[in-house]
């Protein structure tokens, strides 16, 4: 889970790749990356994302 502006989430993602390769584990994005963004009336420290890699 990403809490923060969508402009930090690179932070986030990169904290999950160490995450994955510490415990033997890829990230699998052949096909690409998908995002669904939901914008809310949310100030941008409070937003909440959902991030969800296919791993091998």
């Amino acid at each position: 889970m990403h809490i923060g502006s969508y402009d930090t989430e690179p932070e986030t993602v990169a904290v999950l790749d160490a995450f994955l390769g510490e415990n033997g584990y890829a990230n699998d994005m052949a096909d690409g990356r998908l995002l669904f963004i939901r914008p809310e009336k949310e100030a941008p420290e409070k937003m909440k994302t959902v991030i969800r890699h296919p791993i091998k």
